[in-house]
């Protein structure tokens, strides 16, 4: 049960800058919730989403920026 002060926090979705929309790779986050970090395919904004914990969503960034994923 939800406790009656509990306020909903709604998605900010917002689209990635590397998203190509001519390929029909689109994704979206929304970086304003506390503890989860959602994403989702942008052309299906009514389809299931993605959520993982923040920190290592904040960590797959630092990766991909310092361009060290593995394989």
């Amino acid at each position: 049960m939800i406790p009656a002060t509990a306020t909903a926090v709604v998605a900010e979705w917002s689209k990635s800058s590397h998203s190509n929309s001519s390929q029909g790779n689109c994704v979206e986050v929304a970086l304003n919730l506390p503890t989860h970090t959602p994403i989702r395919d942008s052309k299906d904004p009514q389809g299931p989403s993605l959520a993982v914990p923040t920190p290592s969503f904040a960590a797959f960034l630092t990766a991909l920026r310092a361009d060290t994923l593995l394989p």
